[in-house]
């Protein structure tokens, strides 16, 4: 072995400080619960004065899925969890894929045979087992391998003259191990149900389970967040960590984010991934808050955090061991109320393309749109249903003009669009506080409540009985020609129905 390989490559870790790691394999979306691991290890790092690392775990080539790495990196970003070290980042660590960092595996697997903690194995079922001990988190087996026994030098030997291999740990008989979880506590398991797992595969490529214990090491990773899948992997991370010398992280387990009290939270049974919030209107600031809460309680009755606050107030004491149940009603809660949290043209930004969806003139004002949307929306998706009427007038029934509390029928319908009318055609500009003014002064002469003129306007005007404005708000929008147009429209279709 290189004595002076090994000391230079102990010299290289950064030293000092909360090191966090991110590290997704390329196989498919962001799901809900990848991102929930990525955040709490970001808010570890930040709240520490640490570093947040992403590194991406591509040694199973057979599960690589084209555009995923694109999409962790876009999904991370779009959360506003930015890397410190990484892909397109950098870092004192580099590379950070786990397919360009080949070379450091193999010696560190050779040591453990050197130390009699890992051997040589030849069998016919290698590529069985490399199946399933290249999937991260699996189930013992009860075989054990017949070249756990064979003598060093002769292993060596078939080695060097090139016969197919792969390296396994040689997990002990005996006893038990144990070790220690900051969310779980301690965990002893009997050694008798670990199983001999594959480090290097016959391509020469690791498995995720070795892999991810030399990078944490060689990365200086401090604190690792982690699925409760995991918990059955760490007694045999335990034993590297101990064959290698080596110090093992903080270990922290979340439990599962659960679609009900029996099902996990899965894209396999049709369950969201980010990307499916973001295309179902939900914006990426509540989807981080709202996920930061599946499994942590900051304490107290506060729900609404940015992110920044969610750094603040993050304490690793309040991630529960229980299963966090995926509520799409209180998502859509916290999703309305970061929208009205935002500034107004933020939100008008925001909802732009949404509508533009449904309201293509030009002439129409978005920002005057966006304003009356704001307080009213729960999800961007929604926008656009919400605002048709303004493109296009929809065909509508005239018993909407019936509103007992308003004190409106038909007749007084008719009556109060008539006066209306007038009140529009020499209003001096076209201004919301005209408008509202007009109207108003409107009602006091005709001796009415203002809801008694206000109803049939918003009907005439917009073919609906619930709109995101009131009357003033869309007969702004619309403009006073297209205000009239419809109000005369609607006396046209009254009057014949009051004069039957």
């Amino acid at each position: 072995m290189d004595k002076k390989w090994f000391d230079d490559m102990e010299a290289s870790i950064p030293r000092g400080g909360v090191r966090t790691r991110f590290a997704p394999s390329p196989t498919g979306y962001m799901h809900v619960g990848g991102l929930r691991t990525a955040l709490y290890a970001y808010l570890i790092a930040k709240k520490a004065g640490g570093a947040f690392i992403l590194r991406i775990e591509d040694t199973d080539a057979s599960r690589f899925v084209e555009g995923a790495v694109a999409g962790i990196y876009s999904a991370l970003r779009g959360a506003g969890l930015e890397w410190d070290e990484g892909p397109q980042t950098g870092g004192p660590c580099a590379p950070y894929a786990q397919s360009k960092r080949r070379a450091l595996y193999r010696p560190y697997a050779d040591l453990l045979c050197e130390r009699g903690y890992a051997y040589y194995c030849f069998c016919g079922h290698i590529s069985r087992d490399e199946r399933r001990d290249a999937q991260r988190p699996e189930q013992p087996s009860e075989t054990r391998d017949p070249c756990r026994d064979t003598p060093r030098e002769e292993a060596a030997r078939r080695v060097s003259g090139g016969e197919s291999h792969v390296i396994r740990m040689k997990a002990p008989r005996e006893g038990t191990t144990s070790f220690r979880d900051e969310i779980f506590g301690d965990i002893t398991v009997e050694n008798t149900s670990l199983d001999d797992m594959v480090l290097i595969k016959s391509d020469g490529m690791p498995t995720y389970n070795f892999a991810n214990v030399v990078d944490d090491h060689l990365m200086g990773v401090t604190h690792v967040v982690r699925g409760s899948e995991y918990l059955s992997s760490a007694p045999k991370y335990n034993l590297l960590y101990g064959a290698l010398g080596w110090d093992a992280p903080v270990y922290m387990t979340v439990s599962p984010i659960m679609r009900d009290k029996r099902n996990k939270f899965s894209k396999r049974h049709g369950d969201a991934t980010y990307d499916d919030l973001l295309a179902q209107g939900y914006m990426p600031a509540a989807i981080v808050n709202y996920i930061a809460l599946l499994g942590w309680s900051p304490g107290g009755e506060r729900e609404i955090f940015t992110l920044s606050e969610l750094i603040k107030a993050f304490d690793v004491k309040g991630i529960s061991k229980s299963p966090a149940i995926f509520d799409p009603e209180k998502l859509a809660y916290f999703n309305g109320s970061h929208i009205r949290s935002m500034t107004p043209d933020e939100f008008a930004a925001a909802a732009e393309p949404y509508i533009r969806r449904a309201v293509t003139s030009p002439d129409i004002s978005v920002p005057e749109i966006a304003e009356i949307l704001q307080p009213r929306c729960e999800r961007l998706t929604e926008i656009s249903e919400k605002i048709d009427f303004i493109e296009r007038l929809p065909d509508y029934s005239l018993e909407l003009f019936e509103h007992k509390k308003s004190k409106c029928d038909a007749a007084v319908a008719l009556d109060m669009l008539l006066s209306a009318l007038v009140v529009f055609q020499t209003a001096p500009d076209w201004a919301r506080d005209t408008i509202r003014s007009e109207l108003t002064a409107l009602a006091d002469s005709l001796g009415v409540k203002s809801s008694t003129l206000m109803w049939p306007v918003r009907i005439a005007v917009s073919g609906r009985a619930a709109t995101p404005g009131g009357a003033v708000e869309i007969c702004r929008i619309l403009g006073r020609s297209e205000t009239l147009r419809r109000v005369g429209a609607a006396i046209e279709r009254l009057s014949s129905e009051v004069s039957i």
